[in-house]
Parts: structure tokens; C-alpha cells; sequence
């Protein structure tokens, strides 16, 4: 009697452990389950040409959405987003309502965004900021430039051994340091493949005013101009519209348009002989992705040229009577420049010692 009732008793303490056990074992699941790995979020700011301006802003978001397909995550506030400026007062407004909803990273889209990240990255220490085209130096600022003038010097020589008039154009936005790089670029591009030709330079002043850009185009055109590159966001949209008109009115006039950002072929099939392509969503990404995984270059700025493939030239319309020789050239410049042998002149004051070799 006495063994049976050590047997119950040990029987017992074996049912209890087990029973306890299970139990510690689903209280770790659970807690394991409560401890979901927080997303990086990122989002990011536009400047007043809006995210759907077929330039800038919008390979910049296109960025956003890559690193979000690649994380998956999905847009709002638990993966990506974005906010728009219709006016330049809303940039330090903006920027503060990201940070605060909790963004990891917040990105300002632009030159013309520089004293509002400045603004608000001193305002919220504990946030981390990005500036596109630009640079801020605080602590939580990551930096972003692009060397525009090395795509713009492609589109330059492609202009230039495209032409027929030796009379070109080139319509920038407002007279900042990111479009003296695109002019100098372009036309030292220019001068290095037809040193005969002109280039007639023109700014409208803004970069959401795609009717500056068709007036501008349309005096262009009819002055003679039959090449003609933009650098000026929303605004080089007016340009594509005054090619393609013209082009409709008499299909056998030579006239070409040049895109910038993106290849904005989509713009004007019959028109768009390429564009000097600034891949804002790559280095969007790229940052976005240090960030997420712990290196976020903060003080510091990096800048993205050919050799890093941050810049380059779309692929040359197949209309374009000199095709062939256009993507030859394009070719030989391009490795000049990516070994060190050219240095494509960035500022105005540059270009005037810019000697092709």
C-alpha cells in the first residue's frame, strides 16, 4: 500500500511538470509572436513640381516604392509614403508631420528643400533626414548629389552630332547649382562633338510650369532651333507638347526634344531623341537601404556619377538618322569619363577652360 501510494504521488509531480512545461512553452510562443520585428519605414517630401511631374519627384517616389517592394512593405505609415508640396511653404510643414508620424528616414526632394531639412533636422534631433540635391550638414542629415553635368554632356554630344541647323536649345528651371551643372555639362558636350554649333540658353524660372516650357520651345522651334534639351522638371513637359504638335502639323520635320531625370521617351515616341537620365531612385534606395540596416551615413554626402551608374543617357531614338553614330561617340565619351580622362566641366566657370580631348 505504501509503494502505491509513492507511485501516485511520483505520478503526479510527472504530470504536473508536463503540464507546466507546455504551458512555459506556450507562454514563449507568445511572446515570441509579440515581438514582430518593427518595419524601416521611410517616406519623403516633394517639391512643388508633385510627385506625378514625370521627372524629379518621380523616379524619386519610383525609389520609395522599389525599396518598399523589396522590404515588402506597403504604402502608409508602416512602410512608405509620401507627402506633396503645392508651394514652398510647405516644405518645413511636411517634413515635420513625417517625422513625427514616425518615419525612420524622411527625404527632402530638391535643392530648394535645403533650409527647410536644415529646419527641422536641428527641431527633431532624434529623427534622420535625407536631402536630394543638396547639402545639410547636421549630424542626422544624409546628403545626396548627383554629377548631372556627365549625363548632360552625352545628351550634348548626341544633340550635337544630331542636329542638321547647328542650332540648338537648352531650357533650364531656376538658376541653382543642379542646373548650371546640367548646362555646363551639355554644352561642353556640344562644343567637344561640333564646336560650330550654338546652343541657345533659356530659363523659365520655375519647375511647374510646363506653359514657360511650351512658349520657350515654340520660339525655339521657330527660330530654328530643331534640337532641344530640358532641365527644368514639370516645366520640360511644355516642351515635349510643342514637339509633338509641331511634329503632327508636318510629320516630316526633323525637330527632336532631349528629357532629363528619366528616360521620358514615353513623352513624345516620335520626338524624344533620348534623355540625360539622374537616377534619384537608385540612390533614393541605396539610401534607404544603408539606413535600414544600421549604416546610415549621417554628415556625410555621397554623390553618384557614371562610374557609380548615378547618371547616363537613355537609349538613342531609333528614328534618329544618325543613330549609330550618335551611340558610337556616346560610347568613347563615356569611357573617357569613367576612366578619369575627361572631367566634364560643372560650373559655367569651369566651362570656360574645358578643353575636349
Amino acid at each position: 500500500m505504501k509503494k502505491r501510494k509513492i507511485g501516485m504521488a511520483l505520478s503526479l509531480v510527472i504530470a504536473a511538470g508536463t503540464l507546466l512545461g507546455a504551458c512555459g512553452k506556450a507562454n514563449d510562443t507568445a511572446n515570441d509572436g509579440g515581438k514582430k520585428e518593427k518595419a524601416f519605414t521611410v517616406a519623403m517630401v516633394t517639391d512643388v513640381g508633385g510627385v506625378d511631374d514625370k521627372s524629379f519627384n518621380q523616379s524619386a517616389w519610383k525609389g520609395l516604392q522599389d525599396y518598399g517592394k523589396e522590404n515588402g512593405l506597403s504604402k502608409g505609415k508602416d512602410g512608405f509614403d509620401y507627402l506633396q508640396s503645392t508651394s514652398d511653404a510647405d516644405y518645413s510643414t511636411n517634413l515635420n508631420t513625417l517625422a513625427r508620424t514616425g518615419y525612420d528616414l524622411v527625404f527632402g526632394i530638391g535643392f530648394l528643400m535645403h533650409n527647410a531639412v536644415d529646419e527641422i533636422a536641428k527641431q527633431q534631433p532624434k529623427n534622420n533626414f535625407a536631402i536630394i540635391d543638396d547639402e545639410v550638414k547636421e549630424p542626422n542629415v544624409t546628403s545626396v548629389l548627383f554629377k548631372e553635368q556627365e549625363a548632360a554632356f552625352l545628351a550634348g554630344v548626341a544633340a550635337a552630332l544630331q542636329t542638321k541647323t547647328n542650332k540648338i536649345g537648352f531650357i533650364g528651371g531656376m538658376k541653382i547649382p543642379v542646373i548650371e551643372r546640367f548646362q555646363a555639362g551639355f554644352l561642353a558636350g556640344v562644343q567637344a562633338a561640333k564646336p560650330e554649333a550654338k546652343v541657345d540658353v533659356q530659363y523659365s524660372g520655375a519647375f511647374d510650369k510646363a506653359e514657360l516650357g511650351q512658349a520657350i520651345a515654340s520660339k525655339m522651334y521657330s527660330s530654328g532651333d530643331d534640337v532641344v534639351f530640358h532641365a527644368a522638371g514639370a516645366t520640360g513637359n511644355g516642351l515635349f507638347k510643342e514637339a509633338s504638335d509641331l511634329k503632327k502639323k508636318d510629320p516630316n520635320k526633323e525637330i527632336w526634344a532631349i528629357g532629363v531625370d528619366q528616360d521620358q521617351s514615353f513623352m513624345g515616341p516620335n520626338v524624344v531623341l533620348t534623355s540625360a537620365m539622374k537616377r534619384v531612385d537608385l540612390a533614393v534606395k541605396d539610401i534607404a537601404t544603408k539606413a535600414k540596416e544600421g549604416n546610415f551615413p549621417g554628415g556625410q554626402t555621397t554623390v553618384y556619377g557614371l562610374h557609380e551608374d548615378g547618371v547616363g543617357l537613355a537609349p538613342i531614338n531609333s528614328k534618329a538618322s544618325n543613330k549609330a553614330a550618335i551611340e558610337k561617340a556616346v560610347k568613347d565619351w563615356t569611357d573617357k569619363i569613367k576612366s578619369g580622362a575627361v572631367k566634364v566641366p560643372g560650373t559655367l566657370k569651369e566651362l570656360k577652360t574645358f578643353k575636349a580631348k
